[in-house]
């Protein structure tokens, strides 16, 4: 699985993180989104490693606040749902 992960993650656009957030309801602005992309594409390693590790209000700076309540809700949805898969 992680081969499949890391091969999807090379190749990772900052469109398509657009495009994800976008789909689940989160418009990010131009800062918001090259930190985001920045960010996983630097950190995703660790994050599926380890996702409790992850604090999002950390990063509070980066975010508007709803935004940030939406990324939240989000990640922890996705950590739900795809733990057994990691």
């Amino acid at each position: 699985m992680f081969n499949i992960i890391e091969r999807y993650m090379n190749k990772l656009s900052i469109t398509d993180v657009d495009n994800f957030a976008k789909k689940n309801n989160i418009i990010l602005s131009e800062p918001e989104l090259t930190f985001t992309y920045q960010f996983v594409k630097k950190n995703w390693q660790q994050i599926l490693a380890n996702p409790n590790v992850l604090n999002l209000d950390r990063y509070k700076d980066k975010f508007s606040p709803e935004n940030l309540l939406k990324i939240k809700k989000l990640f922890k949805e996705y950590s739900i749902k795809y733990k057994n898969y990691l």
